[in-house]
């Protein structure tokens, strides 16, 4: 029997966008804006993976390029044409096309929308306990700690 909290479907294009756009701090922040996060595994109350349904539009990036320790992480675009940057580097991406992280792995990836219209995909990840996330290009570090994103500096200090 379904959980009266939650819906049984909707159409994913009008679940409700997240009400803060990123959980990075600042300066951070502001280099995802724009993009559309539509949390869909929230909207069922699913726990133990999180589904988005992602708008990229012209000139937005996905997220920090980054990799995580204990989350695998799947990307299907289902329209427009984003960039895929990986430590091998970049891989232009049309619909129907898909990526997959896999935890450990240590490849930092992210999305680039680097063409005229927007890009739409699907984001789904897991909500391991204890996971970390690096970013080789920033600054940056995040850990998974009962159950919220801790940011800090490299060095370990807090923002």
């Amino acid at each position: 029997m379904n959980d009266p909290a939650f819906p049984t479907a909707i159409h994913a294009a009008q679940a409700a966008p997240r009400t803060k756009p990123s959980l990075y701090p600042e300066p951070f922040a502001s280099r995802v804006a724009g993009r559309i996060k539509r949390p869909l595994g929230d909207l069922f109350g699913l726990t133990n993976f999180g589904v988005n349904l992602t708008v990229l539009p012209p000139g937005a990036i996905s997220a920090l390029r980054h990799a995580h320790s204990r989350q695998d992480e799947f990307v299907y675009v289902l329209s427009g044409r984003p960039t895929l940057y990986t430590d091998e580097g970049r891989t232009l991406l049309e619909p129907g096309m898909c990526a997959g992280f896999k935890a450990g792995s240590g490849n930092a990836h992210h999305l680039v929308n680097e063409s005229d219209g927007d890009v739409v995909y699907l984001e789904v990840g897991d909500r391991a306990a204890g996971d970390e996330v690096a970013y080789p290009d920033d600054d940056l570090a995040a850990a998974f700690v009962e159950g919220r994103w801790r940011f800090l500096h490299k060095d370990g200090t807090a923002y």
